[in-house]
Parts: C-alpha cells; sequence; structure tokens
C-alpha cells in the first residue's frame, strides 16, 4: 500500500518545488531576537538581521523573562505532566489568568497550551444547529479549523467587508425554516497576518448590536502592542466593552514563547472549563513559561517605550521603502508586506536578502491568493534605525540580483 502512497507524495512535493513554492527551513543557532545565526539545514549559519519574526515587542530573549523562567523551573519543576481540572493547576495558572482579565478588561480568561487550541474549543460548546457564526473569509486557520468543529450554520462573508456582513447577518434570520438563529456570533481576526490590516471593529460592533450578535476576535497580532495600554485592537478602536470573547497568544508579543488564551464574558469561560475539548484534553501550559508570560505583562503594563519604538521602526520602513519604489500594502501595523506577485520570483528575493544578510520569508499560494506572493516583513523593538536602513538596502540589491 505504501509504495503507491509514496510515489503519489513524491509527485506532489516534487510539483511543489517545481513550482517555487517549496517551503525550506532555516536553522537558527542563537536565541531569537533582533539579530540571530541562521542558515540552511545542514549548513553553518551566519548572523543575519530577523525582520521575520512575531517578536513585535523585542520580548523573546528579554533576560528579565528568561531570569523569571529559570526561577519557575527550579520551584515549580518542568511540566505539570497533568490537565488542568485533574491535578495540573498551578497557583501560577490562576494569577496569569486574573492577570490577562484585568489587563484586558475581561471578567475572566481561560489558558490554552496554543491559540491554535483556543480557536478549537470555543465552537462547538458553545453554537449548534441552532445557531450561526458569521466568519471573516481571511480567518486565521485555526479559527477555521474551530468553526468547523461546530454543527453550527455557517456563513462567510468578504475580508472587513461590511456590507457583505450585513448580508450574512440577514441570511440569519430566516435559517431554521423561516426562523432565525438562535445564536449568532460574529468571528474575525483584530489583525489580518498575512496584510496587516485591521479589521473594521466598529463597524462590526454596531452590525452584532443591531442583529443580536456575539462579537470574537483573534487579537494574535495585536495583543501587548496595539491600543494605548497594548490591550490589542478592541482597544485600538475603543470598543473594548462591545466584544464578547477575545482569543489571544503568548507566542508572539508577549515573550514569543507558547500559550494561549480565551478571555472574555464569565459564563462563557466557565462553560469552556467543562466542554472544551482542548482545554480538557491536552496537557498544562509549562510553569516557566507561565510565570515569564506574567512577567511579560508586567513589563508590557509599565511602559509604552517598546510600543512607541516597533511603531517609529514600522513607520521608518514603510517611507523608506516607498522611496525605493517597492510595492508595499497600505497599513498602520508593524506587518508590512512587500508585493512581488510572482511566488518563485519572491523566493528567490527572500534567498537573495539572506544572502545580503537579512532573514526575511516569501510567502505564496495557498498562504496567500494566486498571483499575491509577497515577502511578509515584521518589525520589532529590537530593532535600530540602523538595522531597518540595512534591511532597507538589502531589498534594493536583493532586487538587482534577481532581476538581473
Amino acid at each position: 500500500m505504501y509504495t503507491d502512497l509514496k510515489d503519489q507524495l513524491t509527485a506532489e512535493l516534487t510539483a511543489i518545488e517545481e513550482a517555487g513554492t517549496f517551503k525550506h527551513e532555516r536553522v537558527i543557532t542563537t536565541p531569537q531576537a533582533g539579530r540571530i545565526t541562521a542558515g540552511p539545514a545542514g549548513r553553518d549559519g551566519a548572523e543575519v538581521l530577523n525582520f521575520c519574526a512575531n517578536n513585535y515587542l523585542g520580548l523573546a530573549d528579554d533576560p528579565r523573562l528568561v531570569d523569571t523562567a529559570k526561577r519557575a523551573l527550579d520551584e515549580r519543576g518542568f511540566g505539570m505532566a497533568s490537565v488542568r481540572f485533574i491535578c495540573g493547576t498551578q497557583d501560577l495558572h490562576l494569577e496569569l489568568e486574573q492577570a490577562l482579565s484585568a489587563f484586558l478588561g475581561t471578567e475572566d480568561t481561560i489558558l490554552f497550551s496554543s491559540c491554535f487550541d483556543a480557536n478549537g474549543a470555543v465552537f462547538e460548546p458553545l453554537f449548534g444547529r441552532e445557531d450561526a457564526i458569521v466568519s471573516d473569509a481571511l480567518n486565521h486557520a485555526s479559527l477555521i479549523d474551530g468553526i468547523r468543529l461546530s454543527k453550527a450554520v455557517r456563513y462567510r462573508y468578504a475580508n472587513a467587508d461590511l456590507a457583505d456582513l450585513r448580508t450574512q447577518l440577514e441570511a440569519t434570520r430566516t435559517q431554521n425554516d423561516g426562523a432565525p438563529a438562535r445564536r449568532i456570533v460574529i468571528v474575525t481576526d483584530g489583525v489580518f497576518s498575512m496584510d496587516g490590516y485591521l479589521a473594521p471593529l466598529p463597524g462590526i460592533c454596531d452590525l452584532a448590536e443591531e442583529f443580536g450578535a456575539l462579537v470574537m476576535v483573534d487579537d494574535s497580532h495585536a495583543v501587548g502592542f496595539m491600543g494605548a495600554t497594548g490591550a490589542g485592537t478592541p482597544e485600538h478602536f475603543g470598543v473594548s466593552d462591545r466584544v464578547d470573547l477575545y482569543t489571544g497568544t503568548f507566542g508572539k508579543a508577549l515573550g514569543g514563547a507558547s500559550g494561549g488564551y480565551v478571555s472574555g464574558r464569565a459564563e462563557i469561560v466557565a462553560l469552556l472549563r467543562q466542554k472544551g475539548r482542548p482545554y480538557l484534553f491536552s496537557n498544562s501550559l509549562a510553569p516557566s513559561i507561565t510565570a515569564a508570560t506574567l512577567q511579560a505583562l508586567e513589563l508590557v503594563e509599565g511602559s509604552a517605550e517598546l510600543r512607541a519604538t516597533l511603531f517609529r521602526n514600522a513607520e521608518l520602513f514603510r517611507t523608506r521603502m516607498t522611496e525605493e519604489g517597492f510595492d508595499l500594502l497600505p497599513g498602520e501595523h508593524a506587518i508590512v508586506p512587500v508585493m512581488l506577485g510572482d511566488a518563485a520570483l519572491a523566493g528567490r528575493m527572500a534567498d537573495a536578502m539572506l544572502e545580503q544578510g537579512v532573514f526575511v520569508t516569501a510567502f505564496s499560494y495557498p498562504v496567500v491568493p494566486q498571483g499575491k506572493a509577497r515577502i511578509r516583513v515584521q518589525l520589532s523593538a529590537a530593532h535600530t534605525e540602523q538595522d531597518v536602513e540595512a534591511a532597507v538596502r538589502a531589498f534594493v540589491a536583493a532586487r538587482a540580483a534577481v532581476q538581473g
């Protein structure tokens, strides 16, 4: 049996390689940071500037977080070896849930091993056949997979299109043999990670109130740095009290390790503790990560300097790349897509950038639409102005190299 399957898989992998979209992993041999040592697997790496990590605040190698994690290892051990409701809950887990609720301004929070698991836990316990889930077309894969686990009727609206969202909400009014859906939830990313666009949350909340719907926001690419205190896109838009469910990750701005959460209405969180399968059947978050994430929240709450540095770097990069004639998607986020169109070209550009000492990653179909290949640049507070200028020079040199 496997001989036939092996031939089929080999042919599929060869086709991906020939299309120029094969994803080769580069190996990092240093801590994640603004400067790292990286190179192809099996070869010695070189020091390069890193412009493709989700390390927005530069906390991934922050010595304060590292020291906190080390102390937690000494005091609380390596792992919990259990799920939360059996014997896997430490006081650290409760402290982090309380701290995150206070940070976001929500009633309660539940921790997960990742935001993928958090999004996978939400829909099946809360929404059944009589209910409706109305989801943005460009939502993260974890939301899409979580929604598939529910028996609710699914609707999809064009990305950030409030008119189409209204159309889909109107359809929920007659979905049950002419009767309205029992429960409706509008689901959106706070920031769409391939484009750096922000969801139009004020308009979404207006429509939710008009149609009696809940609002759920996956804020993974915003929590920690968007908004006046870093509480995310709902704070940025002034609609924090109108969002019912937040999900997010600790694996990006908040230290870059792992872990995720659902935060929001107390009764929803309480039900997820009873029925959320990824919560009930996955090991608890490691004590070292839990303690260090508590420290990361304190750092974010205590200073706006890192957020200010991040956005200065993003503005400088956008300005300089535009001056050099590159096609950028507009925006205000630290994600800056450099549009190249052709998948193979994007791959060659990323390789040429590494030769210039800058680590970036090309994205092509199926991660982004056909003909929309790009290099997604992610700025960090760990970058200096000199680093940003070096990245721009590398783009100019790489463009000349691949165009020959």
